[in-house]
C-alpha cells in the first residue's frame, strides 16, 4: 500500500515483508516537530492495516537519531499567544490535556500494531527519542549512540511514555529515577547493561543491517503465531499471570484452527521453507 508522502518521514517497502520508517529532518538532528507527531499517527495507523508488511524497522537519516522535541515550537505562534491571552486557564489546561495526549498517541500506535517494531538508534537520542524506543519491540544501536531523558532540563517532565515504559523494560525503578531526575548521559553499553538496549553494534551500518536480517526472519514465521507472540507479551507487561494464561487460552482456541501448525510441520519434516498466508 502507498505511504505518504510526508515531511518528516521516509517509508520504503515492504520487501518480503519488511517495511522500513525512517526519521527524516536530518537538517534538524529529526528534532520532533506537530508534522512528525501528526505524520507518525498517520503511518503506524496504516500500518496496522497493512497485511504485506509483516515487520517494522525504524531508523533516522543523518548524524543523530532524534534532538527530540523541537523547541523551535515551543513558544507558539503570534495566533496561539492571542487565543491564550482571550481564554482562562482552566481551558487552556483543557486544550493542553488533549494536546498531549494527542502526542502520546503518535507512540502508542507504534506499540499497537500487530507486527513487530525493530528500532536502531545511532548517535544522540534524546527525550522523545527514549520515549519512541520504548514504543518498540527490539531496540537496537550503534556504539556510539547516547541517551538522555531529557526532559527535567526544560522545566518539565518526560510525558510521552518513557516514565511508563522504561522502568517496566530494565525492571531497575531507581535507576530510572535517577535518569529521570538528573538527565544525565548514558552511554550505548550503559544501555545494554541495563536492559534496554537489545544489542550494541559497530557502527549504524552494521546495527540497521542486522535489524533488517532479523526482520526478514521473524517476516519469514507464521504471521500469525507472531502476532499472537507480541499481543501476548504487551499484555502480560500489564496485567496478572494469571490473566495472561487466560487469554492466551482463548487466542490459542481459534489459533490452532488456523492451518499454520500444519503448513509449519510439513515444511520442517521436508526441510523446506514454510509460506504462509497473510492475515
Amino acid at each position: 500500500m502507498p505511504y505518504g508522502p510526508y515531511e518528516t518521514l521516509k517509508v520504503t517497502g515492504p520487501e518480503d515483508g519488511v517495511l522500513h520508517v525512517e526519521l527524516n529532518r536530518p537538517k534538524q538532528l529529526n528534532a520532533m516537530n506537530r508534522a512528525f507527531w501528526r505524520e507518525c499517527r498517520e503511518c503506524f495507523t496504516d500500518i496496522a492495516g497493512d497485511v504485506d508488511t509483516r515487520v517494522v524497522v525504524i531508523s533516522a537519516n543523518g548524524r543523530a537519531f532524534t534532538a527530540g522535541l523541537d523547541l523551535a515550537e515551543l513558544s507558539g505562534s503570534d495566533d496561539d499567544k492571542e487565543v491564550k491571552a482571550r481564554r482562562d486557564p482552566g481551558r487552556i489546561a483543557v486544550k493542553m490535556r488533549q494536546h498531549v495526549l494527542e502526542i502520546q498517541e503518535s507512540f502508542n500506535k507504534i506499540e499497537a500494531v500487530p507486527q513487530p517494531v525493530i528500532v536502531v538508534g545511532h548517535g544522540a537520542v534524546v527525550g522523545g527519542g527514549i520515549d519512541l524506543m520504548c514504543a518498540c519491540c527490539i531496540r537496537n544501536v550503534s556504539k556510539d549512540a547516547w541517551f538522555t531523558i531529557k526532559e527535567v532540563d526544560v522545566g518539565i517532565a518526560a510525558d510521552v511514555g518513557t516514565l511508563q515504559r522504561l522502568p517496566k523494560i530494565v525492571g531497575n525503578e531507581g535507576l530510572v529515577r535517577e535518569l529521570a531526575y538528573t538527565a544525565r548521559k548514558f552511554d550505548a553499553q550503559e544501555a545494554h547493561r541495563m536492559g534496554f538496549v537489545t544489542r550494541v553494534f559497530e557502527t549504524k551500518d552494521d546495527a540497521l543491517k542486522g535489524s533488517m536480517e532479523l526482520a526478514q526472519q521473524i517476516a519469514a514465521k507464521s504471521p500469525l503465531a507472531v502476532v499472537g507472540t507480541k499481543r501476548m507479551v504487551t499484555y502480560g507487561r500489564d496485567h496478572t499471570i494469571q490473566d495472561g494464561l487466560d487469554y492466551i487460552a482463548t487466542w490459542n482456541a481459534f489459533a490452532l484452527q488456523a492451518p499454520d501448525m500444519g503448513i509449519a510441520a510439513k515444511a520442517m519434516f521436508a526441510k523446506k521453507t514454510a509460506t504462509y498466508s497473510k492475515l
